[in-house]
């Protein structure tokens, strides 16, 4: 099996705290997520999750960094890397080196989905995949940027269209960002959990292979199909009939 890596944006999933000290340090959530990987693991399939909005979010990926290049006065263009350290992997989206500062984007659904300030953006799976970024591209900070953009015809359905048509609003409104700080101590941590995320995955599949190994083959025997043949019992011999006589008195 190959060092478990977790990836940056699976990363908040393993630091979710414990509720007790009985727990470990893996929390039951993440304990959970742990034995999903495992299964991917011993079954050699990726378990990916789809839905709308992520197709929606790929779709109009390019557009969504325009946007924000337009409205920050930037040229960025998507990063195409991926690295790892040893504990996690990760291909971020966009990544200033002059200034070590790294950008998430997040192309929402809809206006309703849109924070529209910074205490509406604030996410801890979010915070923690950037600062999986900040610990793999030696960045100083990272932003989350969340983006409108028109959502496709046919991803809308019956939605109200008004909620996904909005290149008629200004695009500086369109438009939320916020900005993460480096943190040495919460990287220091990340390698802690992923080392304990790690030894309780060799456990579940460690017992997987205990309580999977095939065993002796128990077959269904018919208890009289495969009784020994006894010997025939021998017929008893019928009596005499007796026939009936009438009597006259």
């Amino acid at each position: 099996m190959k060092e478990l890596l977790i990836r940056c944006s699976s990363l908040g999933k393993i630091m979710t705290e414990p509720k007790s000290k009985s727990d470990g340090i893996l929390s039951i959530g993440a304990k959970t997520y742990i034995r999903e990987l495992a299964a991917q693991e011993i079954f050699g399939v990726d378990f990916e999750v789809s839905s709308k909005q992520m197709e929606k979010g790929i779709l109009v990926e390019e557009q969504s960094i325009q946007l924000l290049n337009r409205v920050r006065g930037l040229n960025l263009s998507k990063n195409k890397e991926r690295r790892t350290d040893g504990f996690l992997t990760g291909e971020c989206d966009l990544f200033e080196a002059e200034r070590r500062r790294g950008r998430d984007i997040k192309s929402v659904w809809s206006l309703a989905t849109l924070p529209i300030t910074e205490l509406d953006c604030q996410d801890k799976g979010y915070e923690w995949q950037c600062r999986g970024y900040m610990k793999l591209w030696d960045a100083d900070e990272w932003s989350v940027d969340y983006v409108m953009v028109d959502t496709p015809d046919d991803l809308i359905g019956y939605e109200n269209m008004t909620q996904h048509l909005v290149s008629h609003i200004p695009e500086h409104h369109r438009l939320t960002s916020w900005v993460i700080k480096r943190d040495a101590e919460k990287e220091a941590l990340i390698n802690e959990r992923v080392k304990a995320a790690r030894e309780y995955m060799r456990e579940v599949i460690s017992e997987f292979d205990r309580t999977h190994t095939l065993g002796d083959v128990i077959r269904f025997v018919d208890p009289e199909a495969s009784a020994t043949p006894s010997a025939p019992t021998p017929a008893t011999p019928k009596a005499p009939a007796i026939e009936a006589t009438a009597i006259s008195f």
